[in-house]
């Protein structure tokens, strides 16, 4: 009996510990980042790329994602107000039936972007991913990652811990009660992201070098 509760105390006082863990990881992203981040897109300086995080265009059930059509609109508002000249689409199509780029790409296209302005990164399988091949791959050493808020502090904390001059333009927020699991993941995900940078993590692919156009 007394083994049983000194192993419960032990227990209790680890699950402390990794709480206050998480929480300080998040309160550090969120000071390292606080100022590359805007709301406001009249403060924000122009980049010659724009980082287009991907998302799934549906919610499970079928309904549409806020999250992708306030990310499409984020896009489409920078493009069209000078402050990117290109968009590169980054996200996730391992499978067959799942091509995140591919969706982004057709809706920036209905909205108007020039498909000569538009391009496709497979291999954003995760933020980490998304941002070194930015830099990497498409060359990119400055640019704008556009998503949500709470995904924009993790992504731009990610580039510029890799040295990439990278600031963040917050799409519309989606309410928290649509997506509380998604925000409850951010706060682990950001301690995965310290995680990778400690043990040096890369993008599982890199590949040939794409220029973009001036």
């Amino acid at each position: 009996m007394k083994m049983i509760k000194i192993i419960s105390k032990a227990a209790f006082y680890a699950f402390l510990a990794f709480v206050g863990l998480v929480v300080g990881v998040n309160i550090w992203v969120n000071h390292k980042t606080r100022i590359f981040i805007f709301d406001d897109i009249s403060g924000l300086q122009v980049n010659k790329t724009g980082l287009l995080l991907g998302t799934s265009p549906l919610m499970k059930g079928g309904k549409p994602n806020p999250f992708f059509e306030n990310r499409i609109d984020a896009a489409v508002e920078l493009y069209n107000k000078g402050k990117i000249l290109n968009i590169i689409v980054s996200g996730d199509n391992r499978v067959p039936d799942y091509n995140e780029p591919e969706k982004m790409r057709r809706q920036l296209l209905k909205r108007g972007i020039p498909g000569n302005r538009i391009y496709l990164d497979y291999a954003g399988l995760r933020t980490l991913d998304s941002v070194v091949r930015c830099g990497e791959v498409f060359g990119q050493q400055s640019f704008t990652i556009i998503s949500q808020q709470f995904h924009n502090k993790r992504a731009v904390f990610l580039a510029r811990a890799k040295g990439l001059n990278a600031v963040g333009f917050n799409a519309k927020d989606v309410d928290y009660l649509e997506a509380p699991r998604t925000r409850l993941r951010e706060y682990f995900a950001r301690m995965g992201a310290v995680v990778d940078l400690l043990i040096y993590t890369k993008p599982r692919f890199l590949g040939e070098k794409v220029e973009l156009k001036e």
